[in-house]
């Protein structure tokens, strides 16, 4: 078992977990990720890895209510523990000095480009983040990443907080007037695949963070497979992550949508069920 040492409802649906998991702890990296499990039945689910304390034993984990596990998960406090904690699992992120280097994160994937820029200005980059969510409730971390960052851009969809607009503007504009050597985008599907067509005609290598449907991420079941430059890599081994101008996003955007029916029907039951228990 893994105890929950703490958790913070970051937003109404982003919730923090610190886990006591040392041996995960004693070997994370930055763009890493773990396999937990909670519950005989429980589904397994991949989180990024969002810090870690080595001295401690900790490892910090952030998730969205996304789903009936999520939404299951967010229930648990500190003093709960996990059944499986795997990790740390997939390839860190490939840490250089690049120069300068353009950080876009988009949502909840704040929690994963926290360390990887981190990374990136201990190795003496020049590092320039860009944040998008959907709307100013959903903001978070804002102050940890600019910690990290000499230039930091906030964007809400609506405008309710910073400038509105999606990630991709200010990641055109800072391509078209300033020198960039290199953009790590991280974020939903269609975002990192918008970002990445953004980068692509100034010929900067971008790096993006793949999260297909994934269930063992040792490489063993295939569930992860992606087409990245006519070869299918697998996310949990090869990556998770790859060059953004040679995936196929929209193979990927079509698994992702699998189990889109299954999802919404296993939410329904949770509901049902949670109603039942209420009035039983």
């Amino acid at each position: 078992m893994y105890p929950i040492l703490e958790k913070q409802d970051l937003t109404p649906v982003i919730h923090l977990w610190k886990i006591k998991a040392p041996r995960v702890a004693r070997k994370a990296n930055a763009g890493q990720f773990i396999i937990l499990r909670h519950g005989e039945e429980g589904e397994r689910i991949p989180l990024t890895i969002a810090d870690w304390d080595r001295e401690a034993g900790t490892v910090t984990v952030v998730f969205m209510e996304v789903g009936a596990t999520t939404e299951k998960l967010a229930a648990l406090n500190a003093g709960d523990a996990i059944d499986d904690f795997v990790g740390p699992l997939g390839k860190p992120t490939e840490i250089e000095n690049y120069g300068n280097v353009v950080c876009v994160a988009g949502g909840f994937a704040i929690a994963t480009i926290v360390p990887i820029a981190r990374s990136l200005k201990a190795a003496g980059n020049r590092v320039t983040s860009i944040m998008g969510f959907r709307s100013k409730d959903l903001v978070f971390w804002e102050d940890r990443l600019r910690e990290f960052s000499d230039e930091l851009i906030v964007s809400t969809d609506d405008g309710s907080y910073g400038r509105k607009g999606l990630v991709t503007e200010p990641l055109k504009e800072l391509l078209e007037t300033k020198r960039v050597d290199r953009v790590i985008a991280i974020g939903p599907t269609v975002m990192m695949k918008f970002a990445s067509l953004t980068s692509k005609p100034f010929g900067v290598t971008t790096i993006v963070s793949l999260n297909p449907i994934m269930v063992d991420g040792t490489g063993m079941c295939g569930a992860c497979r992606v087409e990245v430059g006519g070869e299918t890599r697998l996310a949990c081994v090869d990556g998770p992550d790859f060059d953004g101008h040679t995936v196929d996003w929209d193979l990927l955007l079509s698994r992702q949508r699998a189990y889109v029916d299954e999802e919404k029907a296993s939410v329904e039951r949770l509901h049902q069920c949670q109603k039942g228990c209420q009035h039983g």
